[in-house]
């Protein structure tokens, strides 16, 4: 019987296989992050309540949809690296940095506190994949890291400031 060729192998596009295993494992961990800040934040702009309100749950939705439109183009990045991109809750919670929404809804402060963590982690993430990403010339996902960063850290940057007496 004829072994079934592996789904990876046969790709030449200048990434060693093990540098490209290496890629999509670290953008999955990526793509794992962004989807769990994008439950995150989707939760936080259902249940959002206070004085803030409409400013929050308006802030919020802008955030959830920006992280929605990033998971495809990460997932896909790892799909052209020739692996499989991680797709169910299991597998999100098991490579994810980060930490799950809280059962119980908190105050709006305390949830522009844990968005704030939650896009500093993925700041962290994205930032940790570019040693290998550059060590292996690998300049789409250098580019797609770079374009997440700059969201994380903005996003970061104005939640940051709703914390400020």
């Amino acid at each position: 019987m004829a072994k079934k060729p592996n789904a990876a192998s046969g790709i030449n596009i200048g990434i060693s296989d093990k540098d490209r295993a290496a890629i999509a494992a670290g953008l999955s961990t990526l793509l794992a992050d962004t989807y769990t800040l994008y439950l995150t934040t989707h939760n936080f702009h259902w249940n959002v309540t206070g004085p803030m309100f409409n400013t929050l749950h308006t802030m919020f939705m802008a955030q959830y949809t920006e992280l929605w439109n990033a998971v495809d183009p990460i997932a896909e990045r790892i799909r052209s690296l020739g692996h499989v991109a991680p797709g169910s809750y299991a597998q999100f919670a098991k490579l994810s940095s980060l930490k799950d929404a809280p059962a119980t809804p908190p105050k709006a402060l305390e949830m522009v506190r844990i968005l704030v963590e939650g896009h500093e982690g993925v700041a962290r993430t994205a930032r940790r994949l570019f040693p290998l990403v550059d060590k292996a010339s690998d300049e789409p996902s250098a580019d797609l890291l770079t374009q997440r960063l700059t969201v994380h850290e903005q996003t970061a940057w104005m939640l940051r400031s709703l914390l400020e007496d």
